[in-house]
């Protein structure tokens, strides 16, 4: 083991704030760490939804390279986009304890999915949100949405932000108008009164000048005012965990989502880091693992693992470790939402693993091997047919 670690990890800035936790876990354990930036192959297609970018670990497999390849010491995943198998001699050698693991509607004005008007356009780049906004609300338009945190949080902004910006200009050019011309009549008159009237009516329309209301803004909203506005999204669903590592929770408003009907992805929320060399795992385990954590995570990635779901499926896993049994609730989906099978079940701790593979078993009997299936044919499809446009 090296003197100092060196950490593999994404460029981004919630993959930088994942890679801090750890990075600070071990730096209580009197171990430097040094963090190694790598462009991984989902940031080389940042326009393609993540289904898309081919085999699962689009995030995960350049950074565990430069493990491999003796680059880096260890590297700091989000715990959804590590695969369930094909991880060579990789070890997750810790879970830190998890972060809120749900879902969130964004919405300017903080209403829940219930209360979206019929032909809201939502907007996610994920194909389990995809199917669960389609399940709850089929009335509801769903359009693909990609980007960083922030970066979607400005793209739902920006609509909004403009226009206001423009009305408030509309008013302002119009107040000086009046204005310039109340003074070439020499202000005297009725006519002089009328325009004073309807300037004072314009004025009060608004609190605050072009640049006060500019300056009140926050970072993230400059930004905003900044994008090209592509697709005008009514809301867009996240992760709160990414929200708030993110420290962006209480920047925009957020409405959880139900559980029971918006399940989150196996792992949502937690995060890995992976190794190879024996001595770094043990010192990752003892500075990170969080016991519960690593139950629960355990037994989505068991389940997601059996029915072979992978990133191609609708699939939502969660398990919640109550006392001496791991509460796990499945909902797997047609990709259009119209069809699921899902259950909950209360599975052993002791037997968790076992259990979790037991479970998948019966829900792939039960259909969901059917849903997945035909996902997976959706998908290959879809490939062939891009692959031809591009061919031509």
């Amino acid at each position: 083991m090296t003197e100092t670690l060196r950490l593999a990890t994404r460029g981004s800035d919630l993959a930088l704030r994942q890679a801090g936790t750890v990075r600070d876990a071990l730096s209580s354990r009197r171990r430097d760490v040094e963090l190694r930036r790598v462009e991984t192959r989902g940031d080389q297609i940042p326009d393609e939804l993540i289904h898309r970018l081919g085999k699962t670990g689009a995030f995960v497999r350049s950074l565990d390279e430069e493990v491999l390849a003796g680059d880096a010491d260890l590297a700091v995943h989000s715990l959804k986009d590590v695969p369930t198998e094909g991880m060579d001699d990789m070890v997750v050698a810790g879970v830190p304890e998890r972060a809120p693991s749900g879902d969130v509607l964004v919405h300017p004005d903080g209403i829940g999915i219930e209360d979206l008007p019929p032909g809201s356009v939502v907007g996610t780049g994920s194909l389990r949100r995809t199917a669960q906004i389609k399940a709850a609300r089929p009335d509801l338009v769903v359009e693909p949405l990609r980007g960083n945190v922030d970066t979607r949080i400005e793209k739902l902004l920006a609509p909004g932000l403009q226009a206001e910006h423009e009305r408030r200009l509309i008013a302002s050019g119009e107040a000086s108008a009046m204005t310039a011309e109340a003074g070439g009549d020499g202000g005297e008159g009725a006519d002089a009164d009328d325009d004073e009237d309807e300037e004072s009516e314009i004025d009060e329309e608004f609190d605050q000048t072009v640049e006060e209301w500019f300056d009140s803004l926050s970072d993230l909203e400059r930004s905003a005012m900044e994008r090209k506005v592509e697709t005008e999204y009514d809301a867009i669903v996240l992760a709160e965990a990414g929200l708030r590592r993110s420290d962006l929770f209480h920047e925009v408003p957020t409405t959880r989502l139900p559980r029971e009907e918006f399940v989150p992805a196996a792992g949502q929320g937690a995060i890995a880091v992976t190794a190879t060399d024996p001595d770094v795992i043990e010192a990752v385990r003892s500075a990170v693992d969080h016991p519960r954590t690593r139950v629960a995570v355990t037994v989505e990635r068991t389940i997601l693992g059996g029915l072979n779901g992978g990133c191609v499926a609708p699939i939502g896993v969660s398990a919640l470790v109550q006392g001496e049994h791991v509460h796990t609730r499945v909902r797997v989906l047609s990709t259009d939402g119209t069809e699921e099978v899902a259950a909950t079940r209360d599975l052993p701790i002791r037997s968790h693993a076992k259990a979790a593979e037991s479970f998948a078993a019966d829900l792939a009997d039960r259909g969901a091997a059917d849903l997945i299936a035909a996902a997976r044919e959706e998908a290959e499809t879809d490939e062939g047919t891009r692959q031809e446009a591009d061919d031509e």
